[in-house]
């Protein structure tokens, strides 16, 4: 049986029942480093740079604690996908209570791409400051950091909302200007559906012109041609924007447009394949599992279309079917090196009582026609791409 010492840098493994080893992935399951410590990388991505891939996440520490930024950015590296070699923390929080990235602060999603024209690593991440009032997810900022070489250290650049005075590219001419409606998000007793008609009709868009579009559950996607995008929850979570970036990729070009207005999808994570866009998200009910969704475009710049829950079978290890994502809650697709039609998708089991304890599903993506879907497995390794 296997035994396990807990500490406050993560789970301390002697022993065998691994989520990641040399013979492959076991969902759900404690996945050490190469020194015996739990992988502590959650809401996480990966980038592939010159033949290793490069795991970045947000360190947690022990306890309810742990749901904020405590230490920071975590990055890992690996060359198979399995066996990962702790890198440290590739951006620190900071002691000083005037920055904006002090401890305590929310630090969520961490994403990292590379700028082939500038040289620069650039991670983007969902930050709320600290002691934000009226509560605690109102800041709803964006943030930037860079870095020279790619495990660090990142420099933090700034946080922004999202292109003010700007009007989304889709979004219509009536809808617009109305700045008579007040933002009653945080005190209304609407009904999710009387919500959800209220961002159909524009509210937050409006009322967001000037200071910025808001952005929390957020990733980055870089498209072939170079052009990168930056994907959020925007409008208190009620509508996916897609955003371009600017060439530098720290900040936007002008140039976004609203997905599924009055949805609620969060926990975006975007891929391609074979020309087409796909997505995974989530619906939003805190750091309880639901059912995923899943969506596909000819463009990222729209239009995008549902195609459904993309989750089958069942979790034996909490009971928990695609109704509940196995547990878990998408957080990126990775494209595999050297495979062809090769993705994982990645998922986090929060455990927000301990947050260090919080648990990774990797499960491979299959294709049919336009639609994906993402078998439970028990245990599998890269062969089932070949």
């Amino acid at each position: 049986m296997m035994k396990r010492i807990y500490m406050m840098v993560g789970w301390c493994l002697s022993s065998m029942c691994l989520a990641g080893t040399s013979d492959g992935i076991v969902p759900g399951t404690v996945w050490p480093d190469d020194n015996g410590v739990h992988i502590n990388a959650h809401g996480g991505g990966i980038l592939f740079h010159e033949g290793t891939y490069y795991w970045f996440g947000e360190h947690k520490i022990e306890g309810a604690a742990g749901n904020r930024a405590q230490v920071g950015v975590h990055v890992y590296a690996s060359k198979d996908l399995c066996k990962w070699t702790d890198r440290g923390v590739a951006l620190s929080v900071d002691d000083d209570p005037d920055s904006e990235i002090t401890k305590g602060c929310i630090l969520e999603r961490p994403k990292v791409v590379y700028n082939a024209k500038t040289g620069k690593f650039v991670m983007w991440f969902h930050l709320e400051h600290l002691g934000a009032k009226p509560q605690p997810y109102s800041t709803a900022r964006s943030a930037v950091a860079v870095a020279d070489h790619v495990a660090g250290p990142y420099r933090f650049l700034h946080s922004l909302r999202a292109m003010p005075t700007i009007w989304p590219e889709n979004f219509p001419a009536e809808l617009r200007n109305r700045f008579d409606a007040p933002d009653s998000y945080y005190t209304s007793s609407a009904s999710w559906q009387e919500k959800a008609e209220t961002h159909q009709r524009g509210l937050a868009v409006n009322t967001c012109f000037h200071a910025g579009q808001m952005s929390r559950d957020q990733t980055v996607f870089v498209d072939d041609d170079g052009t990168a995008y930056h994907i959020a929850a925007s409008e208190h979570n009620a509508t996916l924007h897609i955003r371009e970036l600017d060439t530098t990729y720290t900040t936007y070009s002008g140039r976004y447009i609203r997905v599924f207005p009055g949805r609620f999808h969060e926990a975006p994570a975007v891929f391609k394949r074979k020309g087409k866009y796909y997505m995974v998200t989530s619906g939003c009910t805190g750091w309880a599992p639901n059912a995923a969704r899943s969506m596909v475009a000819d463009s990222m710049m729209g239009e995008w279309r549902e195609l459904g829950n993309p989750c089958k079978g069942i979790n034996p290890r909490n009971g928990l079917g695609a109704e509940k994502t196995f547990g878990g809650q998408s957080t990126f697709v990775l494209p595999v090196q050297g495979r062809q039609d090769a993705y994982i998708a990645m998922f986090d089991l929060w455990q927000p009582k301990n947050a260090i304890d919080g648990r990774y599903v990797w499960l491979p993506v299959e294709f049919e026609g336009d639609s994906f879907f993402i078998h439970w497995k028990d245990e599998w390794n890269l062969g089932v791409f070949d």
